[in-house]
């Protein structure tokens, strides 16, 4: 009989899922912390929480990779812990009015576009069809977490740098408008099998 010793270890505990894991642990903690909006370590503890998850994303995806450790599991995982970091941030921000008025419209566009993509993806998948992400997709994805990312920041980062919070007003937009681009461009992509069963 075979030690366990022996026994390969499973992709699913491989490094890359282990920082996809961890990137859905983030979701709840920093969702956490922006509920004290006014306590200003609580918005630099939750910009650290977020940035870390973020660069989480590039690394996971960089070492399933290099490693040869792609795994269903991390596939399935990678975008869903992405979309809910920055749906979790957009919401918190919403809720404490750091986005407000008109720019609710470009978080409501990026919200909107993330489950269309995501239900596309799924209905593709089950066709075994390939929906690859875009280069421009990938800028959509960093202007989205920098946008945040300033945002999330917030009046404590105003102290720091004033115009913070506009910077990350400026920015959602560039990312809305990426979005409906990226949107649009893999409605059209994947027209050719969206149809009847």
């Amino acid at each position: 009989m075979a030690s366990s010793m022996t026994r390969p270890i499973s992709h699913n505990w491989s490094l890359p899922n282990v920082l996809t894991y961890a990137r859905l642990a983030a979701v709840p903690l920093v969702a956490g912390l922006l509920f004290y909006p006014d306590e200003r370590w609580a918005r630099w503890a939750a910009l650290a929480l977020f940035v870390a998850a973020a660069v989480t994303d590039f690394f996971d995806g960089y070492l399933a990779r290099a490693w040869a450790q792609q795994s269903s599991l991390g596939r399935m995982l990678d975008p869903i812990a992405d979309k809910l970091l920055v749906s979790a941030a957009i919401l918190m921000l919403a809720a404490d009015q750091t986005i407000s008025g008109f720019t609710l419209w470009a978080a409501i566009v990026i919200l909107c576009r993330e489950i269309l993509v995501s239900g596309l993806r799924e209905y593709l998948a089950e066709l075994r069809v390939p929906m690859p992400v875009t280069a421009v997709a990938k800028w959509k994805t960093t202007a989205q977490l920098v946008a945040l990312s300033f945002l999330i920041a917030g009046p404590a980062g105003e102290a720091v740098l004033p115009g913070a919070i506009a910077t990350g007003v400026v920015l959602l937009w560039i990312a809305a408008i990426l979005t409906l681009y990226t949107g649009w461009d893999y409605m059209k992509a994947s027209y050719d099998h969206v149809g009847g069963d």
